[in-house]
């Protein structure tokens, strides 16, 4: 019996939520040059991604300015390019939708960078920020409206529930697993 690269993806996200459970939620602190304690933060995470055409479009600083601005903490951050073979796995969910070949194919056209966000209410909260899918829907100064051309080439991209945060987190940062276990 085949294993799917998305059952793969899932497993692997399974075994992230422990570990960035542990890393977003105990956090050492403590006065400068005094002893440092543990303590809990019970912040929600998200995945945020800046789409090929917002990077073409030099409008990564900006993406990352404001996201710092509206409080978010940049857990990790990396840049990189999808090929089509991974951009089809990311987004395997919408394999039967119309849009899916044009999606991927724009996807894995040039580089994306990918943040690992840390908030609360981290989900909606980029949600609110990034806008509706379509730029011209979307409301005024959310990154898309300022940012996306069309409803594929929207800016950003983010994670739509803390589940699929956990998968799309895991897809991406598979190194955080192996440097905090």
């Amino acid at each position: 019996m085949a294993i799917s690269t998305r059952f793969l993806v899932a497993v692997v996200g399974a075994a992230l939520v422990v570990t960035l459970l542990a890393t977003l939620l105990l956090r050492e602190e403590g006065a400068a040059g005094g002893s440092a304690k543990k303590v809990w933060h019970a912040k929600e995470f998200t995945l945020a991604m800046v789409k090929p055409d917002a990077v073409r479009g030099g409008h990564t600083g900006a993406i990352i300015d404001r996201t710092e601005t509206e409080g978010f903490e940049i857990v990790a951050l990396k840049k990189t390019r999808l090929t089509l073979a991974q951009a089809k796995v990311f987004y395997a969910e919408h394999k039967d939708r119309p849009f899916f070949t044009a999606l991927t194919e724009f996807m894995s056209s040039g580089p994306v960078v990918v943040m690992l966000l840390s908030k609360d209410d981290a989900v909606a909260s980029w949600r609110a920020l990034i806008g509706a899918t379509n730029p011209t829907r979307a409301a005024e100064q959310t990154m898309r409206r300022l940012y996306g051309l069309d409803g594929t080439q929207n800016a950003v991209h983010g994670s739509d529930a803390v589940a699929s945060a956990i998968v799309e987190g895991s897809f991406f940062f598979p190194e955080l697993l192996s440097s905090l276990v």
